[in-house]
């Protein structure tokens, strides 16, 4: 079968115009976009502020008296805030490191966070503490608060945000070890159950060198926690 010409717009007397492409964003190519490249899935308020109003109505309360109009707004705008980590990539903050040669411990202590327990959806907050043994790549010291940052604000578990730093710095940065301690008190047992305000959560995650070699695992724990009384 002889073969077809193409269309041409030339030689047949018929100028062919090529057939426009709307600009829509190809659901199929966007997928394959970097993470850090495409735009990022936000919290639906509108969905959330008519939750939070179905919610007042089944606890008893009166949703459109005074003190309760706006609440739906205000906890949709919250919840925005709380949980925009869901929609950003900690790993971001990582990828901007120096070429350094040291090879002794780096430690930022007492990182303040607040994060969203997702067994009751009620706050924990505390401090992590970051040591790590680079392997030639070091971040700015601000990067770590802000993975800690980025990871905290998203219903959590602290076991699960512990080890997710840990791993994160490991994969990163391929450091020779890293140790994450976290502290916390959860209002699911201060406010609420048990009743135990004071009470505090601890747990740790090592890698590398921490992991295998106790005289590391002990230095790193002596920085963090040596000059307390």
């Amino acid at each position: 079968m002889p073969r077809q010409r193409p269309h041409s717009n030339s030689g047949d007397g018929v100028s062919v115009k090529p057939r426009e492409t709307p600009n829509v964003p190809d659901a199929t190519a966007a997928a394959a976009m970097p993470a850090d490249d495409r735009e990022p899935a936000q919290v639906d308020q509108p969905r959330v502020r008519r939750a939070i109003r179905e919610l007042l109505l089944a606890i008893g309360e009166d949703p459109d008296r005074e003190g309760l109009r706006d609440t739906p707004a205000r906890v949709a705008r919250m919840y925005a805030e709380l949980f925009g980590g869901l929609h950003e990539d900690p790993r971001r903050h990582l990828r901007k490191f120096f070429t350094q040669k040291y090879d002794e411990i780096v430690l930022v202590r007492d990182i303040a966070f607040n994060s969203m327990c997702e067994h009751h959806m009620l706050p924990f907050m505390g401090k992590a503490h970051i040591g790590y043994i680079p392997s030639g790549k070091v971040v700015g010291l601000s990067k770590l608060a802000r993975v800690v940052d980025v990871v905290a604000r998203r219903p959590q578990v602290q076991e699960r945000m512990t080890e997710t730093i840990a791993d994160l710095l490991v994969e990163e940065l391929d450091v020779q070890g890293v140790a994450v301690v976290i502290e916390a008190s959860h209002s699911c047992m201060t406010i609420r159950g048990v009743r135990k305000p004071g009470s505090m959560c601890v747990t740790s995650a090592m890698r590398g060198v921490f992991r295998s070699n106790l005289s590391s695992r002990q230095e790193v724990m002596t920085l963090i926690y040596g000059d307390r009384k």
